[in-house]
């Protein structure tokens, strides 16, 4: 059977796991083949807030960067922005240079990271790394075949009740619906109107969502909204 052909099994096996050790040993034996050197499975976090309860596996060559431990490092901060896995062979590149984590592996002769991000259930989002020292190319299908797993990974984890889709710093459900209509163009006076409250308070959830996702304005709260997948177009 071919690599695809194998995790694509992988994937469907899933469901027929029923602890959290079980679906982790599982996705972590797809990569395998690999002979992966850093593996990590972890829940994005909000900004500002620690990473640490949010890991569900780390095994890591050396030591874990002490300062990687928050949503500041470049990994989880510009992994969310990620749509598809993606292959790093170098670690020069802008997007992993600001990371601690990345850093680390190149301190352990480490060359080549797997990036899987797992989008599916927002608010929730999670990702995948992998470094491994193998620099030959992989088949894209390879590629969109380690997204299945994670996904389905994910997925089982969440049907059981491992983890949640809520996320400490998550905009409440107010804030949310007045952060979504402003972006769909609607001023404080149409929000304050429809949701029967008032343009205080209308300013007063902007606030407190700018705050939480650490943005300047308005502008810059909408962007971050849509980031961390609080809001959705």
């Amino acid at each position: 059977m071919s690599s695809v052909g194998k995790l694509a099994a992988a994937a469907l096996g899933f469901r027929e796991t029923h602890t959290s050790e079980q679906i982790l040993d599982a996705l972590e034996g797809c990569f395998e083949f690999l002979q992966p050197t850093h593996f990590l499975v972890t829940g994005v976090p909000m900004p500002g807030r620690p990473v640490e309860p949010l890991v569900l596996r780390r095994r890591w060559g050396g030591r874990w960067p002490e300062e990687a431990i928050s949503s500041d490092d470049a990994v989880f901060r510009d992994g969310i922005s990620l749509r598809r896995p993606i292959t790093v062979s170098d670690f020069t590149e802008t997007v992993v240079t600001g990371s601690a984590a990345c850093r680390s592996m190149i301190a352990d002769g480490v060359a080549n990271m797997i990036w899987v991000p797992v989008n599916a259930f927002q608010p929730y989002q999670a990702m995948v790394l992998i470094g491994h020292k193998d620099a030959s190319e992989l088949d894209p299908l390879v590629l969109a075949a380690f997204e299945c797993v994670c996904t389905e990974a994910f997925r089982q984890l969440l049907a059981l009740k491992v983890i949640s889709t809520s996320r400490p710093g998550d905009l409440s459900g107010r804030e949310r619906r007045v952060v979504g209509m402003s972006a769909g163009g609607k001023t404080a006076a149409d929000i304050a109107d429809a949701l029967a409250i008032s343009q205080r308070t209308v300013h007063a959830h902007l606030q407190n969502a700018s705050d939480k996702l650490r943005a300047r304005n308005k502008t810059q709260t909408v962007v971050e909204a849509l980031r961390y997948g609080q809001i959705a177009l």
